[in-house]
């Protein structure tokens, strides 16, 4: 396999109550033999018009906005929308969208909820990693770490 790309359903609560669906995904991700070659872009490009024909209407994501404004992301904060949690006025240059249907979030200002599977307790993570042969952690430069949001109300 050179590449893969999951998407998962999320959802953006709107300032008026509303729960609209879009889609998230993570991890892209292109074999390190095969990278620097345009493929990633190639299969995520692929991936969102694929989805377009499938009806889905807008694409969440947290990611590099250097990579992903080629493909036309851009600052959910421009959109108004922000990740659940984020303070209002904080501006998260790695929280992107992309209108998969042209102005469907003109009347979509509001939160993103991360899918909850996106979430995992340290403690649970330990568990399922104890069951394999021990590997170094690393954090690598782009990783996001994703915290759990406190719940919050609109």
């Amino acid at each position: 396999m050179i590449g893969h790309i999951l998407y998962t359903r999320a959802w953006i609560r709107t300032l008026d109550g509303r729960r609209i669906p879009v889609l998230t995904f993570g991890p892209l991700s292109i074999h390190p033999e095969y990278q620097r070659r345009g493929l990633g872009k190639i299969l995520l490009d692929e991936s969102m018009r694929r989805a377009e024909a499938m009806g889905e209407k807008v694409i969440c994501i947290e990611g590099n906005p250097a990579f992903y404004e080629k493909s036309g992301f851009t600052a959910g904060s421009s959109r108004g929308i922000r990740p659940a949690g984020a303070p209002a006025d904080q501006e998260l240059p790695y929280f992107l969208v992309r209108e998969l249907e042209a102005g469907f979030l003109d009347s979509a200002a509001g939160t993103y909820d991360t899918p909850e599977g996106y979430f995992v307790k340290d403690e649970e993570a330990e568990a399922f990693d104890a069951q394999f042969p021990f590997k170094e952690k690393l954090r690598l430069p782009g990783q996001l770490v994703l915290q759990e949001p406190e719940s919050e109300s609109l």
